[in-house]
């Protein structure tokens, strides 16, 4: 498989108590943080300090300015500038899965738009064990200060891969040995499907689902049994449910 090129951004921001102690504890580079005056998160005292004395500036504003900056009420009294994240490789997942001696698990996300579901399910990946998350360049979320937030850190510890095109990608990951695994709702059900083994698990849009083209690539396709009235689970919550039941399975 070819080595995907690492994509370096600009110095990314980053807000809210868990996606800044995250990035602080997995030895992310700062840049700077911006604290407001009645920050009272004893979890975030260190922080403040450790970082003072590496000299990386933090500056102190009024809650009012703090909220301007911010646009929100949610951002829990910190923000911090630290290097961008670091697109991986699809190698770099396969030789994480090898050095764990653990069968691969991908997953693929096939237009993934909202942002906050991007963040949801790599918060999901990184806790169900998933050896990386790959997103396609374009019809996608990218890693931003959103994603990084709704991941409560996740993002520091699981590796992601943005492809040019996805659909080559889950064809080489075949070659690799893998098992292409698409969520549709007119898919086997979930439980009757074996789910065991390296697997690359293939989530769709939040309206259209998969694409006809990744479907036509998958070996098979699962479905989650809906008992409801509504057409169907948010994209992330999906996720994690099909990710969940990969886990029961190798267990």
């Amino acid at each position: 498989m070819k080595k995907t090129n690492y994509i370096e951004e600009n110095n990314l921001r980053v807000s809210g108590r868990n996606a800044v102690l995250e990035a602080f504890r997995a030895g992310r580079p700062f840049d700077r943080l911006i604290v407001e005056e009645r920050l009272k998160d004893p979890a975030l005292f260190p922080v403040v300090e450790a970082l003072k004395e590496k000299g990386v500036p933090v500056k102190t504003v009024p809650h009012e300015r703090f909220r301007e900056m911010t646009g929100s009420e949610n951002a829990q009294g910190v923000i911090a500038y630290i290097a961008a994240y670091t697109y991986a490789s699809i190698d770099d997942m396969l030789e994480k899965a090898r050095e764990k001696d653990e069968a691969p698990f991908l997953i693929l996300l096939d237009g993934i738009e909202d942002p906050h579901n991007l963040g949801a399910i790599i918060r999901s990946a990184e806790q169900a064990g998933a050896h990386g998350v790959v997103i396609p360049k374009d019809r996608s979320a990218t890693l931003s200060e959103t994603v990084a937030r709704t991941s409560a850190g996740a993002l520091n510890y699981l590796p992601v891969a943005r492809v040019t095109n996805l659909k080559r990608c889950a064809e080489e990951l075949k070659e690799q040995g893998l098992w292409i695994v698409c969520a549709d709702m007119d898919g086997e059900r979930m439980y009757d499907a074996d789910l065991t083994g390296p697997i690359a698990l293939v989530i769709g849009n939040e309206g259209a689902g998969v694409s006809r083209l990744m479907q036509k690539t998958c070996d098979r396709t699962v479905s989650i049994p809906s008992f409801g009235h509504v057409d169907s689970l948010n994209a992330s919550v999906a996720a994690g449910v099909l990710m969940y039941e990969i886990v029961r399975q190798r267990q």
